[in-house]
């Protein structure tokens, strides 16, 4: 699930949580109170972080120009996050009246990490990729967060019955392989590119977050191990890089209306359903586990307002020029246990959206290198992995296994490509991208036309397979034949499994069985496993 990184170890029974309610209608909540001071610290470093790293992504990686990024994505994205923030606030202060309390602490809502590496890695990157055309990777981004609002908003009226139909070991499995490898590997290699800057920061975000240390004063952890970083950076000349930027100024958000019909009426507008379709359900499911979390700690907000206001955040963000979706996070206990009430909500709303829509945050970031902060960005794709393990019945580790291994294979595939445009480069070549290429990869026994395969739809196959394994591991043999079924379905429109060779990619390839022998793979898996009953016992001492 989408998880917010601070205060989140803190019980949801904490004094905080279950302190005596006044009657109804007599409630002293006020705006903003003193603990609200730490739990804003908390949420706006988490925000902030969030904000930089889409900031080094869209310039670094995917190569936006600079009025693109501070002039379209993040103010748009600043708005999504202000927009959420003062209707959870609002909420608060309206759950506190009705109730007659003065203790309720407002939902925490901001960017959704796992999302922002998902759309960048597998949805804009291909794109940029294909096209060398930063705007079209950016239009792409639009029609994914915009697709993704729809399921959240749309899915908040049936969420409980998504939560029952798949497995929780599927659906963390999957989020847990991009945690693993497009958050955590590719961070984990950075941090020993300059270990004195990210090792050191890592060490300071482990000892608050796993050895569950609390800096006196209240210091926010993430904070500190930034601020660590930022010093040993300064010092070693790694930052700042290059000049300070011209950025400040006034950018106020701009529709983004044109460029996102632009990609919705395109011809490829279906090509990234394997991507928005499960990352829209992560969001949603994981919003209203985090629903049920805030209502053990004794704030039970309503369900359907809750997640379609998430939904609404992430669709005015699409709107505007945002890729990024948004979410409710994970640890509303942490912040209502650390004094947090609603004052904490607004105002991080309010700051977050004065940095991008004065270009303050181009200053930021050039005053703090991404080496700085990718301790907390490589911290999230740990937990979120641990997490796959640590939520789900011991029972089901297997298919947690099983649900990590397209994740990895589709990373693998990435690095290697990337690998081999850079070879071609240093060569001065032309792309050598094609069948050739494959079977010199077969010849040195790496088998890249299967890691090609896999990569495509890779969420969507890892979220398949992992369920089809719990439903064996519970042995329910014909839960496992449908879901096995639908990656038949999913394989013969080539959603799963279907790819073709691009100029200097591999790209997604759609139509009627695209992904034909796949697609027969998995009906003969599924047939299996209703023959199974049939001709084999199950044994009494199977686990359960």
């Amino acid at each position: 699930m989408p998880p917010s990184y601070f205060g989140a170890t803190v019980s949801a029974s904490s004094p905080a949580s279950s302190s005596p309610s006044p009657s109804p209608g007599s409630s002293m909540a006020r705006w903003f109170v003193r603990g609200d001071i730490d739990g804003f610290f908390g949420l706006a470093v988490d925000n902030l972080v969030q904000l930089l790293v889409i900031d080094a992504l869209c310039r670094f990686v995917l190569g936006f120009p600079a009025e693109l990024v501070y002039g379209r994505v993040l103010p748009a994205a600043a708005l999504s996050i202000l927009v959420g923030n003062l209707f959870y606030s609002w909420q608060a202060m309206r759950l506190a009246r009705k109730t007659g309390r003065d203790d309720v602490c407002a939902l925490p809502y901001g960017i959704n990490t796992p999302s922002v590496f998902a759309y960048v890695f597998l949805v804009m990157l291909p794109t940029k990729l294909a096209t060398g055309d930063a705007h079209a990777a950016w239009q792409a981004g639009l029609l994914a967060a915009f697709g993704s609002g729809i399921i959240e908003l749309f899915g908040a009226f049936g969420a409980g019955w998504l939560r029952r139909v798949v497995p929780r070991a599927a659906l963390l499995s999957t989020l847990a392989g991009i945690a693993l490898t497009f958050i955590s590997l590719g961070f984990l290699f950075r941090t020993f590119a300059s270990p004195l800057v990210g090792l050191s920061t890592l060490v300071v975000v482990s000892l608050v977050y796993f050895g569950r240390l609390r800096f006196k004063g209240g210091i926010p952890g993430g904070l500190v191990a930034v601020l660590v970083g930022m010093a040993i950076a300064w010092a070693r000349g790694i930052a700042p890089v290059g000049e300070a930027p011209d950025t400040l100024g006034l950018y106020l958000p701009v529709p983004a209306v044109g460029d996102l019909w632009a990609a919705l009426s395109g011809p490829d507008a279906l090509t990234w359903l394997s991507v928005i379709v499960p990352m829209g359900l992560f969001n949603l499911i994981g919003s209203l586990q985090n629903l049920e979390s805030a209502a053990a700690a004794g704030d039970d907000y309503e369900t359907t307002p809750s997640l379609a206001a998430n939904g609404i955040g992430t669709l005015v963000g699409a709107l505007f020029g945002s890729a990024f979706p948004t979410t409710i996070y994970i640890g509303h206990p942490g912040w209502k246990a650390l004094g947090a009430r609603i004052g904490y909500s607004w105002l991080d709303g309010i700051v977050m959206a004065a940095l991008c829509l004065t270009g303050t945050l181009g200053w930021i970031a050039w005053a703090v290198p991404i080496e700085a902060g990718m301790a907390i960005v490589l911290w999230i794709g740990i937990v979120i992995t641990a997490q796959a393990f640590q939520a789900t019945p011991r029972a089901h580790a297997p298919a947690v296994v099983v649900g990590l291994l397209p994740g990895v294979a589709a990373w693998g595939a990435m690095m290697i490509k990337g690998g081999v445009r850079a070879a071609s480069g240093i060569a001065g070549v032309d792309s050598v991208f094609g069948p050739e290429l494959g079977a010199a990869l077969t010849r040195a026994d790496v088998y890249a036309d299967g890691a090609f395969a896999l990569e495509q739809g890779f969420i969507l196959t890892a979220m398949i397979l992992a369920a089809a394994v719990v439903g064996m591991i519970e042995g329910r043999f014909r839960v496992a034949a449908a879901w096995l079924g639908v990656g038949a379905l999913f394989s013969a429109t080539g959603l799963m499994h279907g790819w073709s060779w691009g100029f200097a990619d591999t790209v997604l390839k759609v139509g009627p069985f695209a992904a034909g022998e796949a697609a027969a793979a998995y009906a003969v898996g599924a047939v299996l496993c209703l023959l199974a009953p049939l001709v084999a016992d199950r044994r009494e001492d199977a686990q359960h």
